[in-house]
């Protein structure tokens, strides 16, 4: 579907690091601010066992997973949405992502400088939350000018409402608040949804811990959890170091001991790639044939003619209906001749909304 979630975060804290751990694409990881300049854009799988028990049972000749795109933006610096540092550009990146990962440095290490010379969290926070809101609230302005243009003509009946809400906007993020916690009815946020406004995207900070707190968490990432309980947004341990380290190994063995001396059960990369999509209200549906069995990505809500079409446009427009198989009993019964004998295929029509997990088969006429 094309999503993406971008990387953020002050020169330094460990994006490009998080960023190749994720990616085939190996972006420059550098101990000096402004290594990354251009964004790199990873392609990313997403880590799905019931992929691979479908395909246990379906023996397909292709196996094809579910992905998410992962943005490493260039850090951000004081005054970037005053055009600092290359503000204007990075900032711009950041616009076009669907949600942010928030890189906040949580660990101290000597060898690695930071760009204000102490391991502060919240300092950090601050620092890119004021670039962002300073960036929304100069589009809300411009905004509220054009709005005032409006209802002096007297010409749009919904001008005097869109600049009571544009004001709302306005004093929220002059008080240092995101745009996402504003206190406007969800109709309402039609007069600021052409703004694409940053700090109204959905966000999950990721605390880039040393490998000994990578469990429990640590005073700088205590810090980070209670500064954001009011957010809406959740937050991540990671170890990025740690998980670069797991990265380079190449059986699978040396990994899972890796991962056991550490205390963990499966790499960090792993959850923080369930959580982007999460954080992007996705879900997977799955096709189950001989040639191949495919997850696709939908969002949450969506109808079988509308997940249809995420296969082939053509799909939707000739949608007749989709033959659904719960996950769970096709797991349990083994196969799709098994649900259909045992009447756990259902037959569903236009209206349907398709459940995470649903297997699918649809039939449709062009």
């Amino acid at each position: 579907m094309g999503l993406q979630c971008g990387i953020v975060g002050l020169p330094n804290v460990g994006k490009s690091t998080l960023f190749n751990c994720l990616s085939n694409a190996k972006a420059q990881a550098a101990n000096f601010p402004f290594c990354t300049i251009e964004p790199n854009i990873g392609m990313i799988n997403v880590p799905d066992e019931r992929l691979n028990k479908l395909a246990e049972l379906v023996h397909p000749q292709k196996i094809v997973p579910a992905t998410i795109q992962i943005v490493d933006i260039a850090g951000l610096v004081k005054g970037a949405s005053k055009g600092e540092g290359l503000g204007n550009q990075f900032l711009g990146n950041i616009r076009e992502t669907d949600a942010i990962l928030h890189v906040i440095r949580c660990f101290e290490d000597d060898n690695v400088v930071h760009v204000d010379g102490s391991v502060n969290p919240l300092r950090d926070k601050e620092t890119i939350d004021f670039e962002l809101e300073m960036k929304d609230l100069e589009a809300v302005e411009k905004k509220i000018q054009r709005f005032n243009a409006i209802a002096k003509a007297g010409v749009d009946k919904e001008a005097k409402k869109g600049l009571e809400v544009l004001h709302v906007y306005k004093k929220h993020l002059e008080s240092g608040k995101p745009a996402r916690s504003v206190p406007v009815a969800q109709d309402d946020k039609r007069f600021v949804a052409d703004l694409f406004l940053l700090t109204d995207k959905p966000v999950l900070y990721v605390c880039n811990v040393d490998e000994k707190s990578v469990l429990t968490g640590n005073k700088y990432s205590d810090a980070v959890k209670e500064a954001v309980k009011g957010e809406k947004a959740g937050v991540l341990l990671i170890a990025a170091a740690a998980e670069a380290e797991i990265a380079q190994l190449d059986n699978e063995e040396d990994r899972k001991e890796f991962l056991s001396h550490i205390g963990l059960t499966e790499p960090g990369t792993s959850k923080l790639i369930r959580e982007s999509y999460r954080l992007l209200n996705l879900i997977t549906f799955f096709t189950a044939g001989e040639k191949e069995v495919h997850a696709w990505t939908i969002h949450n809500g969506m109808t079988a003619p509308q997940a249809a079409g995420v296969i082939h446009t053509d799909f939707e427009k000739g949608f007749i209906r989709a033959e659904v198989i719960k996950y769970n009993d096709y797991v349990r019964l083994g196969s799709e001749a098994a649900c259909r004998d045992a009447g756990k295929l259902s037959i569903e029509g236009k209206e349907y909304v398709v459940q995470d997990g649903d297997v699918i088969y649809f039939r449709f006429n062009v």
